[in-house]
């Protein structure tokens, strides 16, 4: 439980850090769009597909507004909350299914050892060209 709530924690952080990060890495900057880069190529589609400007709200308008101002304190709440639950989903740990119950009536002698070969025998160890000591 205490792993879960950390990762949960680290998610939050992780995701309000990456946004800035990763929009500047794609050319939103806050200087403009960076030449050359994945934003000045999906500038340039969205001008084309507009007739030469790019709409005011359109994805590139506003991935450009938040990577020159960085995101709302309501945003940045809301990209935490959501970096927190996918946090905790990841530390979920995975238990392991609970074994069958025994055989009634059945005693310890009638199944088999760890050490008694079953319908095949075991393959032969790999041996590593080391000395054993």
């Amino acid at each position: 439980m205490l792993r879960q709530a950390a990762l949960a924690a680290v998610g939050g952080v992780v995701a309000v850090g990456a946004a800035p990060v990763v929009l500047g890495a794609m050319g939103f900057t806050g200087a403009g769009i960076a030449a050359s880069s994945i934003a000045a190529k999906m500038m340039s589609a969205a001008a084309i597909a507009n007739g030469g400007g790019v709409a005011a709200g359109s994805l590139v308008a506003t991935l450009q507004s938040v990577g020159a101002a960085g995101l709302s304190t309501s945003s940045n709440i809301l990209l935490g909350s959501v970096g927190s639950a996918l946090g905790a989903w990841l530390g979920k740990s995975k238990k392991a299914p609970p074994s069958p119950p025994a055989k009634p009536g059945a005693e310890e002698d009638e199944s088999p050892g760890e050490n008694v070969p079953q319908d095949e025998p075991a393959e032969t160890p790999l041996k590593s060209g080391k000395p054993e000591e």
